[in-house]
């Protein structure tokens, strides 16, 4: 049997790939905006559809990810990389002359599978490496760092508000204890401290899932992100263009769902009742989440909790 037309070579498998495409409306000559290219598997089945008119911009904050592009994707004239965060979107769309002329944008959120898979970027409680959780690894300090130097209650407050973890204190104070008998510097080390003191966690899951999460995301401020990559997305789509976001968790996907929701439903001025036709709606909600087959999910078990979410921009 032949691969499918959207197939990637990477060994990297997109989540909700044949969803996300069919959410973005894809026009041969339109222009759109990959804002996590990763290893690339969304933005190879956006170029796949493209035709010679046809324009992709990929963003990524990973030199690791910037570099597997430029390799990938190089030679192709329709398709530039930048190497920076989502959250710059608009300045990176300026520089093309983008603003406002962009027919869909794609926000493929979380951490991607390579990532993972590598032992040196301490993203896993799987692997055995450093304890660096930074997507980008040019500056910024690392969740070793970060361990190092934070106070009980700052722990204990990223430990409950980014993993939702019920034992935040708990396991903040463990931490705190460790680290005055010897420095936590590796993803191993981390994994057994929370362990040891997690009394209780969901079946099938590792005790320290929602440490990692709730680590890494305070590391890379990754909710502050997406709060101005939403925030900013809507100046560069063209009447009729599609914002497109898969969420990975709850505090995620609450944020997409929220941002677009309000823009769907408009906001009349304190004060001043108007009628319901006189109150500017920014986007339309287009159609209900969607979530990963069965199917799916059986072949990449990191889709289980995908959601994919989309808006359109009106004229």
């Amino acid at each position: 049997m032949s691969a499918p037309a959207d197939a990637v070579d990477s060994g990297h498998r997109p989540v909700l790939l044949q969803e996300t495409l069919a959410a973005l409306a894809l026009r041969p000559d339109g222009l759109y905006i990959d804002g996590t290219y990763g290893r690339g598997g969304h933005s190879e089945g956006i170029l796949r559809r493209l035709g010679p008119a046809g324009r992709l911009i990929a963003l990524d904050r990973d030199a690791a990810a910037v570099d597997w592009a430029v390799r990938t994707h190089g030679d192709d004239p329709r398709f530039s990389i930048v190497h920076r965060a989502f959250s710059e979107l608009p300045a990176a769309a300026q520089g093309f002359g983008a603003l406002g002329r962009v027919d869909g944008i794609l926000l493929d959120l979380g951490v991607s599978s390579p990532q993972l898979d590598d032992a040196e970027r301490g993203f896993s409680f799987l692997r055995d490496g450093p304890l660096d959780m930074r997507m980008n690894r040019s500056g910024g300090a690392t969740a070793a760092d970060w361990l190092a130097a934070a106070e009980e209650k700052e722990i204990a407050r990223v430990l409950k508000e980014f993993g939702e973890e019920r034992f935040a204190k708990r396991i903040a104070r463990a931490l705190i204890e460790e680290r005055s008998q010897r420095p936590i510097h590796t993803t191993a080390h981390l994994a057994a401290v929370v362990a040891q003191a997690n009394p209780k966690w969901e079946p099938g899951k590792h005790p320290a899932t929602r440490a990692f999460q709730a680590i890494r995301i305070r590391v890379n401020g990754e909710l502050e992100e997406l709060d101005r990559a939403l925030a900013g997305s809507l100046a560069l789509l063209a009447p009729g263009g599609r914002l497109a976001v898969i969420s990975f968790h709850s505090l995620e996907d609450r944020r997409v769902k929220r941002f677009m929701r309000e823009k769907s439903v408009g906001q009349a001025p304190k004060g001043l009742p108007l009628p319901d036709s006189m109150i500017r709606r920014e986007v339309t909600l287009a159609g209900r989440a969607v979530q990963a087959s069965a199917a799916e999910v059986a072949a990449n078990p990191r889709a289980r909790s995908a959601v994919l979410r989309v808006a359109e921009k009106r004229p």
